[in-house]
């Protein structure tokens, strides 16, 4: 028995995307069958070179597509690229606005001859007085307020992850398959845009709408006032951390009996969340006290029984032993296409969402660098002539 075709086979996706945010939206649409070919410049993506953080960003958000490379900057590179966007259902681009348009590849120079198409652009702010200014995922955590709510007072820090690539990335597929449904009642594509400053906006609307309603300044996440008792991360034996929650009457008890804490649960001082709240600052010395000589696992043994919410505290190599993980198949492995690694094999993350049961997996490795130019020009009808020769025009490799 053959398996379901994936519910985007059969879309082609031409992106012209670098770093995280436009890779991401093209990869949920990869990964969900559409057969995305990825145009990189001459010489491939600069994000393949990147050191430290930037190291995992290609092999992550390039999967289950194909590299060609052109020049945009070279005539007859432009018009190639204009020809491959003729034959797509979606362009997908996160260049400074205006870039796209110096080639004819922008939306309006697009739809007038390919009108089904649906052009989505991934920028660093949606059109407006901010819209020519250079974005990154820490500028807007700087300036929307994430990175004060996530640092200590004084001290704002971005989160460990690039929240609002990602995020952008995946609002920008979400916009694609709202047009895409769109298309099939009008005929027409259209024109998408995400941002991550008004992603970020979004993440943080949580606290705007907390001063709205208290007409308190929200207090960074470290000195917050919880709305739980026991939602924090404990100190124990060893050094070892542990994060544990208790957030209901019902959750304090069941607590209090797995742990042993027979006094603190007869407290009725403590018989409450918000008098547990009000009682947090000799509450929580107490409980760090008496928890900093157990050690993690029993703790976490304790929790689990008990069916209370805990965290170890891990780092994320970590999760490559996850057992949760390698027992879903929430792991896949991929070839690496680049570095001093390359040709490795390693396992990467899937979108987290099951159809039919099953994970959305990876069909294509990251490419290397112009893995399949040959290939997709011939799609074009090129013949190997006819490829031969543009691969001798210095504008495509």
């Amino acid at each position: 028995m053959s398996a379901a075709p994936l519910p985007l086979e059969g879309l082609v996706v031409v992106e012209f995307t670098h770093m995280v945010m436009g890779p991401t939206c093209g990869m949920v649409l990869a990964d969900l069958g559409a057969d995305v070919v990825k145009v990189e410049p001459l010489g491939g993506d600069r994000t393949r070179t990147l050191l430290g953080a930037g190291a995992g960003f290609f092999p992550m958000f390039n999967r289950n597509k194909r590299s060609i490379t052109l020049d945009l900057h070279h005539p007859q590179g432009a018009a190639l690229a204009r020809e491959l966007c003729g034959t797509a259902d979606v362009v997908i681009e996160n260049f400074k606005p205006g870039t796209m348009a110096k080639y004819g590849l922008d939306h309006a120079s697009l739809s007038a001859t390919n009108p089904k198409l649906i052009h989505a652009s991934l920028k660093g702010f949606l059109p407006g007085p901010y819209e020519h200014r250079t974005a990154l995922d820490e500028v807007v955590q700087m300036m929307g307020g994430l990175a004060y709510m996530t640092g200590r007072p004084g001290d704002p820090l971005r989160a460990g992850s690039s929240v609002n690539d990602i995020m952008g990335g995946l609002f920008g597929a979400i916009g694609i398959l709202a047009a895409l449904v769109q298309r099939g009642i009008t005929g027409r594509g259209q024109a998408v845009t995400s941002a991550l400053f008004e992603n970020n906006v979004f993440l943080v609307g949580q606290h705007m709408l907390q001063f709205a309603v208290t007409g308190r300044h929200p207090a960074p996440m470290p000195a917050r006032e919880s709305p739980w008792a026991v939602y924090d991360v404990f100190t124990v034996a060893g050094g070892e951390q542990i994060f544990l929650a208790a957030v209901s009457d019902a959750q304090w008890q069941t607590f209090c009996d797995a742990l042993g804490f027979a006094d603190l649960k007869a407290d009725p001082q403590l018989a409450t969340n918000n008098q547990r709240v009000k009682a947090r600052g000799t509450m929580m010395p107490a409980l760090r006290e008496r928890l900093a000589q157990r050690r993690a696992d029993d703790i976490a043994a304790a929790m689990e029984a008990a069916g209370l919410p805990y965290a170890p505290i891990r780092r994320p190599e970590d999760l490559y032993d996850d057992p949760h993980l390698l027992a879903t198949g929430g792991l896949a492995p991929i070839t690496l296409p680049d570095g001093e690694r390359a040709g490795q094999s390693v396992g990467t993350t899937l979108l987290p969402f099951t159809m039919g049961g099953q994970r959305p997996g990876v069909r294509l490795n990251p490419p290397r660098t112009g893995e399949h130019t040959r290939a997709t020009l011939a799609l074009l009808g090129k013949t190997p002539a006819e490829i031969d020769a543009l691969l001798g025009g210095g504008f495509v490799a």
